[in-house]
């Protein structure tokens, strides 16, 4: 018995008017899509007024080299001087930060005495650095140096 092979129609989709349908989709869409334009940011710039003088925070610093000897800002001074400046620099700005270096070989009490008046006149802002932190500030301008 001989097997009859029919002639099969091959399935295939019709893609030419697939890709009609297609483009005429996206025809569509584009045309009633609403294309909103972008006007950046709305904000309200402030008026123009006086400009406000702000002044650098830069910290006071105090070295004492021994017993009774003190230099506030690369200035020698007593303690009493050293009240009288710190208490002037507190009305400016009360945040500005003390900075108390001592000499190794200073006894603890001198150290004491300056954190002592740092309390009697109210700074909330005061650093005892360390020999690390004294050379690294050492190589910028203004920083504190070690002797």
């Amino acid at each position: 018995m001989a097997i009859q092979i029919r002639n099969k129609i091959p399935a295939e989709i019709p893609t030419a008017s697939m890709a009609d349908i297609a483009f005429l989709l996206i025809i569509f869409f584009m045309l009633t899509s609403v294309y909103s334009s972008n006007y950046g940011l709305e904000y309200g710039l402030p008026k123009n007024e006086d400009p406000i003088n702000v002044q650098p925070l830069e910290s006071m610093h105090i070295h004492i080299t021994g017993p009774g000897q003190f230099t506030i800002d690369k200035r020698p001074a007593t303690l009493e001087q050293i009240a009288a400046y710190i208490d002037s620099k507190l009305k400016q700005n009360p945040k500005k930060p003390v900075i108390i270096q001592t000499d190794p070989d200073v006894p603890y009490y001198a150290t004491i005495q300056m954190l002592d008046l740092c309390k009697q006149l109210r700074v909330e802002n005061v650093s005892i650095p360390t020999n690390s932190e004294v050379a690294m500030w050492a190589g910028f301008a203004g920083g504190v140096t070690s002797k």
